[in-house]
This record gives C-alpha cells, structure tokens and sequence, in this order.
C-alpha cells in the first residue's frame, strides 16, 4: 500500500515524533510510506536522521518578518497545498496545517486528532475546526481526547493509543557515559520537556520548583525542547520575569539532540509533567520507560490519565461520568483560592486538599514527604522498579492506552477511584 504521512514541522514535537516512528513501522511492513512536512528556516531534513525506506518531502517554508501567527498558519497551508502531489492509496495528516493543506487540494485525509485546543486568532479558529470535521476518517490517541471530540463536534473518532520507544529509553538507564556527560554539565536536575508555553504550565513549575529548594538547595531546574509554530514571546517574558522574582536560575537548553535526549531523561532526578493539557503525555511515558520518577500534576483538565495525577478529591463519583469531569465533580478549581500564595499543584511538591466545610474551597500546603526521588536517585529507581501496582491503581484503559496497563502502572498513580476503595478507617485516618 502506499501511505503519505503529513505533518508541520521537521522540530521534535510529538506530533512529528509520532509521525516519524508511524511512518518507519509501516515501511517495515513492506508500505511504501513517503512524509510530507514544512521546512521552516532552514531545515531541510528533520530533526534525526529517518529510515531510507521512508521518502522524505520537505516543503521550503522561509521565514518573513513581522508577520502574526493568523498569517503564518494560512500561508503554510497555502504553500504546503500548492506542493502536495501524493501519490497514495492513503493521506494522513497528523495536525490542522497539513489536514487543511489535503483538503485544500481536494485530496480525502485521514486525521490524527492529538488533542483539541481553544484558540482565539480566527485563522487558527477556522483551521482547528475544519480538520476534525471535514477528513473521511479521524483517529485519536486516547479514549478521552475521542469523547472530547464527540462531545464537541458529534463524531466518533477511532482509538489508536500511542506508544513509546521503551527500549531506548530503559537502554538510557545503563548508558552511564552518556548520564554521566549530562550530570557533569547540569548536576543533580528535575527535567521538563515541551519548552515554556502556557499548555505545558511552566509558570507554575517555578511556582513548585521554589518550594524545595529549602529541602534540596542544589537540585537545578531544566528546560528542554522548545520549538514551536506559535507565539509565546509574552508569555515568556512573564516566565522570566517570575523567576527573577523568585530567585530561580533555570537552565534553558531548547531544542535538544534526539541521541542524546534518552540520557538527559534517564539522568533526571525527576521528570515534571505540569501540562494543563493533553491528550496522551509521551514524554511522561519516555520518562518512566527511563526508570525516571514523573512528578505530574493534580489537574481537573488532563487527559491521558495514567499519565497525570487525578485531583485528590475523597467522593465517590458514578462511573457515568465523562472522565474529563471526574475530578471537576464537586466544583473544584485548578487555580488556588483567593489570597493563597501555594501554585497549582504538582503532585510530590504540593499537594491540594478538601476541606471539611460544604464549600468547594481547598486548602494548599507543601508536601516534602515524597521528597525522596529528588534524593538519591537509586534509592527511587530500585523501589520503583520492581513495585507492583498497589489497590486501586489505574488498571482501565481510561486515555492512557497500552501504558495504562503496561509502563503506567510502574508510576504509581492512584486511580481517580482509588480513594473511594480504600477502607473507611484508612480515609479518616488521613483526614485526621
């Protein structure tokens, strides 16, 4: 058969992490598999080198000053339209630029929806919306992104779930050269990847980060990756000027060698996945693949549920319930209420509370008592390796996919039921 594979950009983002891995396993199995992509600035190739059965198309995409990200979106689905000539039995599109591109060119696409975003620019608007309504076909990567398309815009999408290159990065866990180049260089670290954007709730990993630094002065703040379509410039400087503001030094690497990122996981005392949103958390797999502690947060918004941390919420909620309103049951916020001072928080460094009157307030307070996988990471990893899962852990393919029963149970993450099995006697213990 022959497959195009589409997709926006040569950079290392999940989407085209996913597309790259998708198109090399088709073209083992004897597809004829060509991708299609933008080459921004000067890109000509992607990011790593890609199997040679695998045709690579790349579009030249220069840069122009001064033009918004509406104008952007719209000319790269101009350009990206004017180049496509795919000649396939198949066109899959992993993103709205590329779907809209096919479909601009009358070509029938098949659509892989990663998750679905709010935006505000009218391009963007447009774009998002008709790249999940107009493709013959549409797949998403977990069970909850795929209710949040059928609730939103009446179609059932199929489910594939994502997957991870586990070997790799349980190879990182033995590479003690490789670990071993980025502990000289960065030290003892709590690593987060997807660079500093409003979704990846960077503001707030600051936030978290400062409350141990009384516990663990020396453990450095990492950034890595980074690279993006859109416009992140005012929400960057607000980043900077709050770390200024909190004394915080991080250390911001951008983009990072595809060779060398399963080391600076494997070497992370923690990885932090704080995003506010998404629709399966690879990097989270990546990380545990690693033998790496994820430290996620406690959100009411996340989708792939072994991958983040339900909100700690005691009531037993019916299982008819759309699990994207599970922790959001009793009206809880994921901001603090007013006049706190604590972050959103970050499960192993903050940690949100019900209170016992009948309003839907919170109470925050830091939390050091899992502070051990910041400590000695060999302590963490041997404990963590061979743990079995507890009760109540997540055992249901609940937008996780194959992690929620496979690497995910390695991470320890209680199920959003899990506090409603424990016995009656062990939940008033904790809440005395």
């Amino acid at each position: 058969m022959r497959i195009a594979q589409l997709t926006y950009s040569t950079k290392p983002r999940g989407g085209v992490v996913h597309t790259l891995a998708l198109a090399e396993a088709l073209a083992a199995r004897g597809h004829e598999v060509e991708v299609w992509t933008l080459g921004r600035g000067d890109d000509t190739a992607f990011f790593r080198p890609v199997d040679p059965r695998v045709r690579v198309r790349v579009v030249p995409f220069p840069p122009r000053d001064g033009e918004g990200v509406g104008e952007r979106i719209e000319r790269s689905i101009e350009l990206m339209a004017a180049a496509l000539d795919p000649d396939a039995d198949i066109v899959h599109a992993q993103d709205c630029i590329s779907a809209n591109a096919a479909l601009r060119r009358g070509i029938p696409v098949v659509r892989t929806i990663h998750h679905l975003d709010a935006f505000t620019t009218p391009q963007l608007v447009a774009c998002h919306d008709r790249a999940v309504t107009e493709p013959v076909a549409r797949l998403c990567v977990s069970h909850a992104v795929a209710r949040e398309v059928e609730e939103g815009y009446g179609v059932r999408p199929e489910v594939i779930a994502n997957g991870v290159d586990a070997e790799r990065f349980a190879a990182a866990a033995e590479a003690d050269d490789a670990r071993a180049a980025w502990r000289t260089q960065l030290g003892a670290y709590v690593l987060a990847l997807g660079g500093i954007e409003p979704r990846k709730g960077s503001i707030d990993l600051l936030e978290a980060y400062a409350l141990t630094r009384d516990t663990h002065p020396d453990l450095r703040l990492v950034f890595g990756g980074g690279e993006t379509l859109f416009d992140y410039r005012e929400y960057r400087d607000r980043f900077e000027a709050r770390a200024v503001e909190l004394g915080i030094r991080p250390i911001i690497l951008g983009p990072v060698d595809d060779a060398a990122l399963p080391a600076l996981v494997a070497e992370a005392r923690a990885l932090a996945f704080v995003s506010t949103k998404e629709g399966f958390g690879l990097a989270a797999m990546e990380a545990l693949a690693a033998a790496t502690p994820v430290v996620a947060r406690e959100t009411c918004r996340s989708f792939a549920r072994c991958s983040v941390t339900p909100c700690s919420t005691r009531r037993r909620r019916p299982r008819s319930q759309p699990s994207s309103a599970r922790c959001c049951a009793d009206g809880h916020s994921s901001t603090p209420p007013p006049g706190s001072s604590s972050p959103v928080p970050t499960r192993g460094i903050a940690r949100r509370e019900r209170t016992r009157s009948s309003t839907p307030a919170c109470r925050w307070r830091a939390r050091d008592d899992r502070a051990d996988i910041l400590g000695d990471p060999r302590r963490a990893r041997a404990g963590r390796s061979r743990r079995a899962p507890r009760r109540g852990q997540c055992r249901r393919d609940d937008g996780g996919g194959a992690g929620c029963r496979g690497l995910g149970a390695r991470a320890r993450t209680p199920s959003p039921w899990g506090a409603a099995r424990r016995p009656r006697r062990r939940v008033a213990a904790q809440r005395a």
